[in-house]
């Protein structure tokens, strides 16, 4: 990801978070505390700081940016697997718990892990995006369930997607109020569009250049997604209307 044309990284294998200035081509590497090895997925806060997960050490992390002070916050539930990560309007971190069957948001001020449970048992959710509600959206991977969760409310909603076998896994929420959801149960995948006004499936669309779709970013600027495939291909998704 990018801020102020300055590339973020997740040094996944190798405990750091790096900053690329594409400029220079210079790499700063911000090491991650002890017992966290694997910084996995990022975003931004208001403060242009980077809230991240860490799957395998089941942490999740706040870098201060200007400082590199990293503030580690510890899910109660061993093994959960903290995965897709997003800030709502209040600045809170909102954590998809792919070990579990749970979603947990992080109070910013003590560290404190809140987790909610998915009534499903056998859930596991791996990506999530937050509307201008503050609802939050998951997909869960192996039942194949896209989820809505309703902090105000504590209600869940729930649509299986509208095919065989489904996977979803990769996520992008765009300003229209669309929700595109990569279905990798098959080779190719298929990208699905969810209206989350009318509460429909609206579009799927297969992806010509194959692989699997782990992630993905909706542009602003010009309202096309992107996402990259385990084939080697970089696409970009741009809806018709």
């Amino acid at each position: 990801m990018s801020k102020q044309g300055q590339v973020w990284y997740a040094g996944n294998r190798n405990a750091h978070i790096g900053r690329l200035d594409p400029e220079t081509g210079k790499i700063h590497q911000y090491p991650m505390p002890k017992g966290v090895n694997d910084p996995h997925t990022l975003v931004f806060n208001r403060q242009d700081n980077i809230w991240f997960t860490a799957q395998q050490s089941n942490r999740i992390g706040l870098l201060d940016v200007h400082s590199g002070q990293v503030k580690i916050a510890t899910p109660q539930t061993a093994n959960s697997r903290p995965y897709g990560i997003k800030v709502d309007s209040q600045n809170r971190p909102w954590v998809a718990l792919f070990g579990t069957n749970k979603l947990a948001w992080v109070d910013p001020k003590t560290m404190v892990v809140n987790e909610i449970s998915i009534p499903r048992p056998n859930a596991r959710p791996r990506r999530l995006e937050i509307d201008p509600s503050n609802n939050i959206w998951y997909v869960d991977y192996p039942e194949g369930y896209l989820g809505r969760y309703t902090p105000s409310t504590k209600d869940f909603k729930e649509w299986k997607l509208p095919t065989e076998n489904p996977r979803p896994y990769g996520t992008a929420l765009d300003n229209r109020g669309r929700l595109w959801i990569a279905d990798t149960g098959k080779i190719p995948n298929i990208i699905f569009a969810f209206d989350i006004k009318t509460e429909k499936f609206i579009s799927q669309t297969p992806v010509p250049s194959g692989g699997n779709i782990r992630h993905m970013y909706f542009d602003n600027k010009d309202g096309s997604f992107w996402f990259g495939v385990d084939s080697g291909f970089l696409d970009q998704g741009i809806p018709k209307d």
